[in-house]
């Protein structure tokens, strides 16, 4: 006996199933699993099969089109084939909490693809499947592009790789950008990605901040955000939350900075608060540094600030981005366009530039929040 793969399209009406199974027990194939994949021109039926060892390929195809099957596609299996689908997926889905970077290989195996690319199109471009070929949106930025020479794709195995995908993407995003920063004065700052779970100490953190900060912030009176707006901003649809606590990041330290990226359409708006006591030194440079840095893997175009103009300070930081930015003033508030696409970038001197030490991990990051409000 020998392991075969079968998968062919059978019209979704009641008995057809059966009409294939029976062509296949007439041959004495012994069905070991099958897979339902609904699509829009009928159902895709994958079935592992242990067939006699005098049946070749080219008898299964025929076996499986006197049995009203078509679109038939047939190959050898392995031992491993035996794996439960569910049970493969969880242990691949385990494997991609261990080691988020190992997304693409994960995707090959669940798919058995012959290719697998990250390319960094458009946040907005959509994903599905044509054919041999999937289109996997990364929440991070990006997507994956699959290919293999056949089958086709079904929407079924679409689903389970872009949940994959999205599981690497949060994993990713709980540990990336936690580093380590040395300030220019010798102070230590740690970086992380925000959650929902931060929200009594960025609470904390707005109340330590003058009321000047928090309107240069959120250029309006709503310098207390509500605690469901901060829940949104901190674990935000599209973009980034950064927060930096005092040392190394202890539970029981401060917030002293938060920095946001919103994303919308192919732009993304970023805005800090950095507290008082630990403004002009660096830090707001350094969180607004790793934002722009962000935007850019994740393909955006541009990143938008709204700047009050008599803020001195952020357009100081802004300046020290070394990028081309385009002003646009609209009465109180300028706008700030950095645009993304290749240009020259000019190195920051090192004494500008706090250095980052110990990284935890280094990946692409993803999600989106709440920019600051323009005025009306």
């Amino acid at each position: 006996m020998a392991l075969w793969r079968i998968r062919a399209t059978v019209d979704d009406r009641p008995g057809y199933l059966s009409v294939l199974t029976a062509s296949l027990a007439l041959r004495g194939v012994n069905i070991l699993t099958v897979q339902v994949h609904t699509t829009e021109v009928g159902a895709v039926d994958d079935f592992l099969v242990d067939a006699p060892d005098s049946l070749t390929e080219a008898d299964l195809r025929a076996a499986v089109e006197r049995g009203r099957g078509r679109d038939c596609w047939v190959a050898r299996s392995e031992a491993r084939g035996l794996a439960d689908e569910p049970t493969r997926a969880l242990g691949l889905a385990g494997r991609l909490v261990r080691d988020p970077e190992a997304a693409g290989a994960t995707l090959r195996t669940l798919l058995g693809a012959d290719a697998v690319t990250w390319r960094p199109i458009p946040a907005s471009a959509p994903g599905g499947v044509g054919g041999t070929t999937m289109l996997l949106t990364d929440p991070a930025g990006g997507a994956y592009e699959l290919r293999r020479r056949e089958p086709t794709f079904t929407p079924a195995e679409y689903a389970r790789a872009q949940a994959l995908v999205e599981l690497a993407a949060t994993v990713g995003r709980r540990d990336t950008d936690r580093v380590v920063l040395v300030l220019p004065d010798g102070a230590e700052v740690s970086v992380r990605t925000a959650s929902v779970d931060d929200v009594p100490a960025v609470r904390e953190l707005h109340a330590g901040c003058s009321e000047r900060s928090r309107q240069r912030r959120y250029l309006s009176g709503a310098a207390d955000p509500s605690p469901a707006r901060l829940r949104r901003l901190l674990e935000p649809a599209r973009g980034l939350t950064l927060l930096a606590t005092a040392g190394s990041g202890g539970a029981a330290e401060p917030v002293v900075a938060m920095a946001n990226l919103v994303g919308e359409g192919d732009e993304a708006e970023a805005a800090l608060l950095v507290r008082d006591d630990w403004q002009r030194r660096g830090l707001g440079s350094a969180l607004l540094r790793r934002l722009v840095g962000h935007a850019d893997r994740a393909g955006y175009a541009a990143v938008l600030l709204h700047v009050q103009a008599e803020n001195t300070p952020m357009l100081r930081t802004l300046r020290r981005l070394d990028r081309p930015a385009a002003l646009e003033r609209d009465g109180g508030v300028l706008t700030a366009a950095v645009p993304l696409a290749p240009a020259e970038r000019v190195g920051v001197p090192a004494a500008r530039e706090p250095r980052a030490v110990r990284p935890a991990w280094t990946g692409r990051d993803t999600a989106a929040g709440l920019p600051a409000q323009r005025p009306g």
